[in-house]
């Protein structure tokens, strides 16, 4: 399953975070599925950024918000009408969840707490995805893939906020946005969680892929803090395009989809931070090379996957890219950008190859 051009035409879509690396390609795409895209944003937090090398806030119709500030935000929903909402913003680091954990619970719980509210006031809103994390779970280090039915829970404030904000989501949905408690309105909310992303123009620091490349093109060895850890990586097309065909399902089958979803890849590329280096590093030629580096540093999990049978069996949802295949992309985006190639022609280039790939 993917995204229907047919309905997507036409429907005012807002992306919350519209600047940050994942939702610069949604806006992308949704334009290129007719959509109206708006976005709700901070600044871009990278520089460089995808959002400014595609021309993002200047492309679509956009309001610079902190969701932290509760009426400006839901004067900004209100003001851009939209038809659907994907809530993308967040503070999403794990490592600066310890540096600043007020902020991290301040945008992650009570900046979506303040999107719901915003949701409960504008008519026009339909449908809403919220999108946490795959770490939202409580992670007990074990070989088995995260369900949906699991405890959710966090070691690191970036975690916990994620449940946290997991955890509100249903409470608003089953106070306020479902049923008889939704009164005449039309709306569905569901959140999603996705795996480990990677893709080209990521450049947040602390990060696998942007510190690689960023090493890379210095000539420099990338140091590395855990290459044991495992987790579910998967090219940034393939949650979006779960998010997507999710919206597409809330707006036509309402409450029946009002829930929580995950979109992971297969079993096959669950690898360790050290497998997807190596093919990195050959993928990128040259003197590209990494190195473990010293000292001691703050908890990050070791094991965690996500299961994603229930995507795959309700909403036909699967992934199309290899793990190989989703480094390949990366690579190739970075080392055409780095040589001058327009950034938003590489990303449409790409969802439209992604578009008419077959699922494996």
């Amino acid at each position: 399953m993917k995204p229907r051009p047919e309905f997507w035409k036409g429907k005012r879509v807002l992306v919350t975070g519209h600047t940050g690396f994942k939702g610069s390609w949604l806006v992308l795409w949704l334009e290129a599925l007719g959509a109206v895209p708006l976005g709700l944003s901070l600044a871009p937090e990278s520089t460089p950024s995808l959002s400014d090398a595609a021309g993002i806030e200047s492309r679509f119709e956009s309001i610079r918000c902190d969701i932290r500030d509760g009426d400006r935000l839901k004067a900004a929903v209100s003001a851009l009408a939209p038809d659907i909402v994907l809530h993308l913003a967040a503070q999403t680091l794990v490592r600066r969840s310890y540096q600043e954990a007020i902020l991290t619970f301040e945008t992650n719980v009570m900046g979506t707490a303040h999107l719901l509210e915003a949701v409960r006031t504008t008519p026009s809103i339909q449908a809403v995805v919220i999108v946490t994390t795959d770490k939202c779970y409580e992670n007990n280090e074990w070989v088995w893939a995260y369900r949906e039915i699991d405890a959710l829970g966090g070691h690191d404030p970036y975690s916990a906020s994620k449940a946290c904000a997991e955890i509100l989501t249903a409470s608003w949905r089953r106070s306020f946005l479902s049923g008889k408690n939704k009164g005449d309105r039309k709306i569905s909310v569901a959140t999603a969680r996705a795996g480990n992303v990677i893709g080209g123009g990521d450049w947040a620091a602390d990060r696998l892929v942007p510190d690689c490349v960023r090493a890379f093109g210095r000539g420099e060895s990338v140091v590395i803090r855990n290459p044991k850890a495992t987790r579910p990586w998967q090219h940034v097309l393939e949650p979006l395009c779960g998010y997507l065909v999710l919206a597409e399902r809330l707006v036509r089958d309402g409450d029946e989809c009002a829930e929580a979803w995950n979109f992971g890849p297969d079993a096959n590329d669950v690898q360790p931070v050290s497998w997807v280096l190596d093919q990195l590093v050959a993928k990128w030629g040259g003197d590209a090379r990494w190195e473990l580096a010293s000292g001691d540093h703050p908890h990050e999990a070791g094991l965690l996957a996500v299961d994603a049978a229930k995507g795959r069996a309700r909403l036909g949802w699967r992934p199309r890219l290899a793990l190989t295949e989703a480094i390949e992309w990366t690579a190739d985006w970075y080392k055409r950008a780095h040589s001058g190639e327009d950034a938003s022609q590489l990303v449409l280039e790409q969802i439209k190859a992604y578009e008419v790939k077959e699922v494996g």
